[in-house]
């Protein structure tokens, strides 16, 4: 199991380009499934369909999500489907398995006034701060808060950005997302003045030898890593005096939600997300019934 599991791993990494983060989610996922099988003294590799309902059950028994669930059996069907079509394994015993029904949660969206809040933070500290280092950090954080507010990008596009993929002459960003997938996205005035003003006077100051062309810098001229940018969007959040539920994430679902409720449509969103399917994006629509009520009266012959 820990032989093939490795190839499998390898396979979405070097072949399907799957993030870090995916990957290690199914590392993790199958991991526990193989630890269950041995203390269940059962086959990893050739369960039966009851084999599996067991560990589904136990799943359920243990506490855990419908979510969790769900994605522990999308695991197992990705990694059965891949093992079975290279003759690993005999036969797919989850193939024609179904997962419990999802809860559907709306995203959460931060509310205008306190999205200007979060969004002044740092542009404030900038202005009276007279340490050079001190200066450079708060305006990479202002232009890393306005360029995922205005482009919708996700905690992983902003931190992998690179220099080459910015042009702020176009007012466009080329973003990479999940599977390398490349998308070209516009961006707002207020976010191309804060990246050219950190880009001109604040990168310069955290570039090291070993910065290569990463655009965000850590303080000591590396990459600025997914969970710094957490961590610091949580003190923003303090500093604006916020509550601390929102993430980075919500972001993206509230640039979301105010450019459908400016009027853009479907289509535009979903290719400005970077979302396969039009159903993923259309969860936004349930945010905006305004939008939707203005659409039909002015589509609709009888208003």
């Amino acid at each position: 199991m820990d032989e093939l599991l490795s190839t499998y791993l390898d396979a979405l990494t070097f072949e399907r380009n799957l993030s870090k983060n995916t990957v290690k989610a199914y590392r993790e996922d199958l991991q526990e499934y193989a630890a269950w099988s041995a203390r269940e003294g059962i086959d990893p590799l050739n369960p039966s369909k009851r084999g599996v309902r067991m560990y589904l059950a136990y799943l359920d028994q243990a506490g855990y999500t419908r979510r969790t669930t769900n994605r522990r059996l999308s695991a197992l069907k990705g990694f059965f489907g891949w093992a079975c079509a290279r003759g690993s394994v005999e036969a797919d015993p989850v193939s024609s398995l179904h997962g419990p029904k999802s809860e559907k949660h709306l995203p959460k969206v931060i509310p205008p006034a306190e999205m200007e809040q979060a969004l002044l933070v740092h542009g404030q500290l900038a202005q009276g701060c007279k340490d050079p280092l001190q200066r450079a950090l708060e305006l990479r954080d202002q232009a890393v808060l306005e360029m995922m507010y205005a482009c919708g990008a996700r905690i992983s596009e902003a931190s992998s950005l690179i220099l080459d993929n910015v042009d702020l002459k176009a007012g466009q960003l080329r973003l990479f997302g999940k599977g390398a997938k490349e998308r070209i996205v516009p961006i707002h005035e207020l976010a191309c003045s804060a990246l050219s003003r950190y880009l001109a006077e604040g990168r310069e100051v955290l570039e090291g030898s070993s910065s290569g062309s990463w655009v965000f810098l850590s303080r000591r001229g590396l990459r600025y890593s997914e969970d710094a940018i957490r961590q610091m969007f949580k003190c923003t959040l303090g500093l604006a005096g916020l509550d601390g539920i929102y993430t980075p994430h919500d972001l993206r679902h509230t640039f979301a939600t105010d450019v459908l409720a400016g009027g853009a449509d479907l289509r535009s969103v979903q290719e400005m997300l970077g979302h396969a399917s039009l159903s993923t994006t259309q969860i936004y629509t349930h945010l905006t019934p305004e939008r939707l009520q203005e659409a039909k009266r002015l589509a609709h012959p009888r208003g």
